[in-house]
């Protein structure tokens, strides 16, 4: 049990930076940190862009993964004797 402790804690970890830096991606009200790396220069013409979405779309499931390591982690804690 303690290898799928360890490794849950990994992806824990891994995707809660994952999802800092994608978060920091999306475009805001004002721009945001997405206007350093170029996002500031497109255009709303028609709504959100396809990159928009689709920066949405893997934001959603890398939170999907962050919150099922979350549970698992829960689930090992309350049902593990020690």
């Amino acid at each position: 049990m303690t290898a799928v402790r360890i490794s849950l804690n990994v992806v824990l970890v891994i995707t809660s930076l994952f999802q800092i830096l994608l978060i920091l991606l999306h475009k805001g009200k004002g721009g945001g940190l997405s206007d350093m790396f170029g996002g500031g220069v497109s255009s709303s013409l028609g709504g959100s862009s396809v990159a928009e979405k689709n920066l949405d779309r893997f934001t959603i499931a890398v939170a999907l993964v962050w919150t099922a390591a979350i549970v698992g982690i829960g689930l090992i804690e309350r049902f593990t004797t020690t």
